[in-house]
This record gives structure tokens, C-alpha cells and sequence, in this order.
């Protein structure tokens, strides 16, 4: 981990980019996908099923969850972009597409709401008992407690989110900063929190990768966003450069 006002300027650029939905909103079968990108069916074959069936197939959840492998010349980095809102089926999910959480080497999170994090602690546990070690990224502004209120006016608090004591006790590292940093030497750039500028402001989740170059000196860029529209975002915007013609490799789970 890097930090510094200057961090994005050691952003290296990236060989390939593979991506797995890992959890999403709605399942893969019921969506449009790109034309770089693996279907569910496949996946799951690929992660050792024999036959289709409910019990191969991912579940959609409310939340969302990446895994993004990055290559440099031969040199390889994992790191899981959320984890989505319950463990079991982001475990359950994991297993299905024949996924090994010990490779994962960093966790980052974008904000502080439980459909996005509230799989972690179960998620650490399953890293360190795969033998691995792990830092999970946060920001100070994601532990606020928070409410829904439900059309009838009544307010109803949600989950709370785990707390940064709680994952160091099971074991992992925890970057909680609100500065911009690189991640795994340099193969990606997080932002750091993005504060709210206006309370009209809504901030729908986005997932957005580019195979037309957007470019950044002379890298083509592939960018996640991801945020809800709460009183306070406190999203992290995660960037990664990657070589044209095809920056991304996406393996498409539940998407």
C-alpha cells in the first residue's frame, strides 16, 4: 500500500483484468451481458459442476461483490471489490465458481452500508482458513449508524457494519484512512472518500468498464464506482489501467 497526494501517478498499467460478479442484485440468466463476458452457466462448469441445477447456480442477493485478478508480466494480484450483505451465500457463491478466498490479498470497500460489507467477517475467516492474509481498506466515515424510513414514517434501523476492531480480531489487516493510496504494487488506485456535496445528490450503484480507451496519459483506464444514495457517500473509487485492445477479461457470475 502506497499513500500520498501524488498516489495515482504510480498507478502501473495492467496486462489483463479478469472480473467475477461474485454477488449482485439480480441473477446472470436475467440480464444483458457484454460481449467479453462468460455466462453463469459456464462459470459454475468451470468451477467443477457436472450438471446445471439450483444448487450449482449463484444466488442474487441485495448487495455486491467483486474479485479482480490483475497481471503483470506473470506477476499476479487478488483483490475482492465488497463483499455483499450475508456470508453464507457470498461463501456459497465463492464456492460454486470453484473461487480459493486464500488468494485474495486485499478487501476494498467502497461504503459504509451493510449490503456492501456485512459478509466480511465470515469472508476473513474463510481467507485465513484457506491460509491466507489479508488487509481490508475502509474509511472512518462508513461506521455511522443508520435508518430506513419505511413509507408509513416509521424508522427501522439497518445492521450495523462490522467495525474495524472486529476484523482485526479475526486476523486481518485494516487500512482505515479517508487519503487516496495504490493497492498490490501499484495494480490498482483507491481514491478515498469521496464526500457528498449536495443532499439531493442520489448515487445509484455503477459498475463500469470500458473496452472503448479512455485515456490517462497514455493508459486506458477501467473504473468501479460503487454507492447508494444515503445522507452521507462515502464511496471509494477504485482505478486500474489496463493495455488496449481488451483491458478487461470480464468472467460474468450473477450479474
Amino acid at each position: 500500500m502506497t499513500d500520498g497526494k501524488d498516489a495515482a501517478a504510480g498507478l502501473n498499467m495492467l496486462d489483463s483484468l479478469n472480473v467475477d460478479v461474485l454477488t449482485d442484485d439480480v441473477s446472470d440468466n436475467y440480464v444483458g451481458k457484454t460481449l467479453f463476458a462468460v455466462s453463469e452457466f459456464s462459470n459454475v462448469v468451470l468451477g467443477g459442476a457436472n450438471v446445471i441445477s439450483g444448487e450449482a447456480l449463484l444466488c442474487a442477493n441485495l448487495g455486491f461483490g467483486l474479485r479482480l485478478v490483475s497481471n503483470i508480466g506473470g506477476e499476479q494480484h487478488t483483490l475482492l471489490f465488497d463483499t455483499g450483505p450475508e456470508g453464507a451465500i457470498f461463501l456459497r457463491n465463492c464456492a460454486n465458481l470453484g473461487i480459493r478466498l486464500g488468494e485474495v490479498e486485499a478487501i476494498a470497500i467502497t461504503h459504509g452500508h451493510w449490503d456492501h460489507m456485512a459478509a466480511l467477517p465470515m469472508t476473513i475467516d474463510k481467507i485465513f482458513g484457506e491460509g491466507g492474509r489479508v488487509t481490508v481498506h475502509v474509511n472512518p466515515g462508513m461506521f455511522n449508524e443508520r435508518a430506513i424510513r419505511l413509507s408509513s414514517g416509521r424508522v427501522v434501523p439497518v445492521a450495523k457494519v462490522p467495525h474495524p476492531a472486529e476484523l482485526e480480531q479475526r486476523g486481518a489487516t485494516v487500512g482505515n484512512s479517508p487519503e487516496e493510496r495504490l493497492l498490490l504494487d501499484g495494480h490498482f488506485y483507491n481514491s478515498g472518500e469521496i464526500p457528498r456535496v449536495s443532499s439531493l445528490r442520489r448515487d445509484a450503484l455503477i459498475i463500469y468498464a470500458e473496452r472503448a480507451p479512455r485515456r490517462l496519459g497514455n493508459r486506458t483506464l477501467c473504473y468501479w464506482t460503487s454507492g447508494c444514495s444515503w445522507r452521507r457517500f462515502t464511496a471509494w473509487v477504485l482505478l486500474c489501467s489496463a493495455l488496449a485492445p481488451t483491458p478487461v477479461s470480464s468472467m460474468c457470475a450473477c450479474m
